[in-house]
């Protein structure tokens, strides 16, 4: 599970690097609680940007959730 400033870290990178630049109530109830897995955290990143997780692009899907894996990874 990612800490807050894990989540807050993650959520900067998304934005900075993939355009996902969530609503600030969004991303303050993801970065003070952090869904518990990648899978979870993964679309609810979607949700917050407004995009369903199971029609979005499979590219971007895939490159969003390497980022939120990569994070997890990190905080183990």
């Amino acid at each position: 599970m990612l800490s807050t400033k894990e989540a807050a870290a993650l959520l900067s990178r998304l934005c900075t690097r993939l355009g996902f630049c969530l609503p600030p109530d969004a991303e303050a109830r993801l970065t003070q609680e952090p869904p518990s897995d990648v899978h979870e955290f993964t679309a609810a990143v979607f949700i917050a940007e407004g995009l369903d997780p199971s029609t979005a692009d499979r590219k971007v899907y895939r490159q969003v959730k390497a980022m939120v894996e990569e994070a997890f990874h990190r905080s183990e």
